[in-house]
């Protein structure tokens, strides 16, 4: 398993390699004194590398984490990472996104989303990778993306200067006077669009700001496997099933259709049976011998 989230975190170390020579220092003096706990921090950092918020400021870090794990365990481990969120306070972490589904293959699919403090995401994302490990799941797949937000906060703090500046001297033009119409609304339309651009750019130091503040951190979910189109099921059990299933139906349709039928057919049986019976053939008969009786053209007899 172990060499399962080593592969899954590849990309993780790559971010985190400006602190590991100083980390290794500090590993390496630590491991003769404490063992145990430098292989608890050995499988820690592992599974998600320190990223100090000092070594990287003014950048935006997005987690992301993959978990294999049985179908029927998928929606109780987002529950507990869910409720370990809630118990952090929603001044350090917040739910911003639930999904569950079962997809046409029958295997189920899932995924939480968090805003959390930029200080604790690291450790949230190693508990998280615990309690699928206790469900007898694994980290099939990690990413850290980075974005220098602090380097476009700076960059706007310095066009919002330049555009300050130029309302500045448009501005000193208006006062100046000696400007005709058409000059004083071309001036004022100028210092409208620059104004405007401070605008934007004041939202966008916000929206920066608050990437800053808060790490987006994202769990997915995914089942262990299966048989395509089937996911865990017996196909046996579920073809006995579908046979028990279709001769009900055949039995049901039976025994409807010899109820609808039935005293039709006893009372054709009936009829046929008092057709044939003793006093109907006799009155048959004596119907018959009458015409015979009467018939004038019959020879008297001798």
């Amino acid at each position: 398993m172990k060499m399962k989230l080593l592969a899954g975190v590849m990309a993780l170390a790559l971010v985190g390699c400006s602190e590991q020579s100083s980390e290794h220092a500090e590993a390496s003096g630590a491991a003769n004194t404490e063992v145990p706990a430098a292989a608890e921090e050995s499988a820690d950092a592992a599974a998600a590398p320190r990223i100090s918020i000092e070594a990287a400021p003014g950048v935006a870090f997005d987690y992301a984490y993959s978990f294999r794990l049985a179908d029927e365990q998928i929606a109780r481990v987002q529950e507990e990472h869910a409720a370990a969120c809630e118990t952090l306070g929603i001044q350090r972490c917040r739910i911003v996104d639930v999904r569950y589904q079962l997809s046409d293959e029958k295997l189920v699919e899932a995924q939480t989303q968090f805003k959390l403090d930029p200080g604790i995401a690291r450790k949230f994302g190693a508990n998280a990778i615990a309690s699928v490990e206790r469900a007898e799941g694994v980290l099939a797949d990690a990413s850290v993306a980075g974005e220098d937000v602090g380097t476009e906060i700076l960059a706007s703090q310095q066009r919002s200067a330049g555009s300050e500046a130029e309302i500045a001297r448009l501005e000193g033009r208006l006062k100046s006077g000696g400007l005709d119409k058409r000059e004083r609304a071309e001036l004022l339309a100028q210092i409208s669009q620059l104004r405007g651009q401070l605008g934007d750019e004041r939202q966008s130091r916000r929206t920066g700001e608050a990437r800053i503040a808060w790490t987006s951190v994202a769990f997915n979910y995914v089942s262990d496997g299966g048989l395509p189109g089937i996911g865990h099921e017996n196909p046996f059990a579920n073809a006995g099933e579908a046979l028990v299933r279709s001769g009900s139906t055949a039995l049901t349709f039976v025994l409807t259709l010899g109820a609808a039928i039935l005293p039709w057919g006893i009372l054709l049986a009936l009829l046929a049976a008092a057709w044939r019976s003793r006093f109907v053939s006799a009155v048959r008969a004596q119907l018959r011998s009458k015409p015979s009786a009467t018939d004038p053209a019959a020879p008297p007899a001798g």
